[in-house]
């Protein structure tokens, strides 16, 4: 069986395990007053829907409450109801913008689980389309999307406006 390495990951893995050195952007980002800079699309009261800045495919969405917290039980009811109330909004922004087959959505919990900043929960909200994967992931460790974050916030930002 042929191998392939990933020798990149190794300091993501290390620094995974010292507390210390994760950053979470999460708080900064809803701190700058730009949301089109940061590519927040709608706010709620506890929560809000912005871009993922590393997506999985185009339109991947991430929707995660101001407070950091690492669990779901961390949040009180009402912000755990908004939460799912905006998984749902972000389905339908990437509906009406993108028209996808399906999504994946889901928390991914902890270092193990593969959670990227596991003090601070966010679900991922990916769209996709039947055929939209291809060898260059796995062989050429590339993800190939058609539209630039810039371009993306504009289509999903003109569909939450629309709604409003």
């Amino acid at each position: 069986m042929e191998r392939l390495h990933a020798y990149w990951r190794m300091p993501y893995i290390l620094a995974s395990k010292n507390p210390e050195k994760i950053v979470n952007p999460f708080i900064q980002i809803t701190d700058t007053g730009d949301d089109a800079k940061e590519y927040i699309l709608l706010r709620g009261m506890h929560n809000y829907i912005v871009m993922n800045r590393h997506p999985y495919n185009a339109g991947h969405l991430l929707v995660l409450p101001f407070r950091e917290v690492p669990r779901l039980e961390d949040l009180s009811n009402e912000e755990r109801h908004e939460l799912i109330d905006l998984v749902v909004e972000a389905q339908n922004i990437l509906n009406r913008a993108l028209h996808p087959d399906g999504f994946n959505t889901g928390f991914n919990f902890g270092d193990a689980a593969g959670a990227g900043i596991p003090c601070h929960l966010h679900c991922h909200v990916v769209p996709r389309w039947n055929g939209d994967t291809n060898f260059m992931p796995v062989i050429g460790n590339t993800r190939v999307l058609p539209d630039s974050m810039d371009a993306m916030w504009q289509r999903l930002h003109a569909c939450v406006e629309a709604q409003t």
